[in-house]
């Protein structure tokens, strides 16, 4: 991945440049910024906001697909990567940051009724969860769709889940939010696994407006390490067409 800060000036003019389409959208966003730091007191307030905001427009845009196939094949990729890795019909999963289901219609299907949880920070895109639900035909496998405040989990049980997901959560997350994430994640299984994705940079890490943050790999595992937790970059997923790294976290031995 090349070295890139895209906050920089010099970086933003030679984008602009050849992307001249995208300014108008990005000082739209630059504007909604502006406004919603000054109306919000954290930045779940404000990434809720953003995302109320995003899903009024498209909710299949909302949570980072251009297009219908687009989403349809994101939440392909991400369920064939953890069936591939061991995830069974019986297994508990937690998924934080569900959205409006675009791999999570997948894993209700495939898991056995009441095993799927899904979290979101906003209620906008769980009321879409709703819709795609719906659409699906999945209502008998009896999901579990809920609104969040924070990534404490104190409403779900220790040691409960055999696997937790994340996609396109942390890249949208200050690293306060992660650590939380870190701190309460011991709602796994022994045995159980924790993939996220991110974006990442190999020069200076960074966030472009107050959405899109950029962490280099050592900075992650460094962190959960600090918690007590063993954390894998998972080079296989590199292979997959996507634009985000993923690790995986997993409790230590005993």
């Amino acid at each position: 991945m090349p070295v890139r800060t895209r906050t920089s000036l010099v970086h933003q003019i030679r984008y602009a440049v050849r992307n001249p389409q995208k300014i108008s959208p990005h000082l739209r966003r630059l504007a909604r910024d502006t406004w919603l730091r000054l109306r919000t007191a954290d930045h779940v307030s404000y990434y809720r906001a953003v995302m109320k905001s995003d899903t009024a427009r498209d909710p299949k845009k909302a949570v980072g697909s251009a297009s219908h196939k687009r989403w349809v094949a994101l939440g392909q990729m991400q369920f064939d990567y953890l069936v591939g890795h061991g995830l069974q019909p019986a297994h508990r999963m937690l998924e934080i940051g569900c959205g409006n289901l675009r791999a999570g219609r997948l894993f209700i299907d495939y898991l056995e009724p009441g095993n799927y949880y899904g979290i979101d920070i906003s209620p906008d895109i769980l009321i879409s969860a709703q819709d795609t639900l719906t659409e699906y035909d999945l209502a008998a496998k009896l999901p579990y769709l809920t609104p969040v405040r924070d990534l404490r989990f104190a409403f779900l049980p220790d040691r409960h889940f055999d696997v937790v997901h994340a996609h396109s959560v942390f890249s949208h997350s200050p690293i306060e939010v992660i650590e939380e994430c870190f701190a309460h994640v011991g709602l796994m299984k022994p045995d159980g696994w924790f993939d996220f994705t991110f974006d990442r940079t190999e020069g200076k890490e960074h966030h472009v407006l107050r959405e899109d943050f950029y962490y280099r790999t050592e900075t992650l595992i460094a962190l959960a390490a600090r918690h007590g937790l063993r954390a894998t970059f998972m080079d296989d997923w590199e292979r997959l067409p996507h634009k985000q790294s993923k690790i995986r976290i997993t409790l230590p031995a005993g």
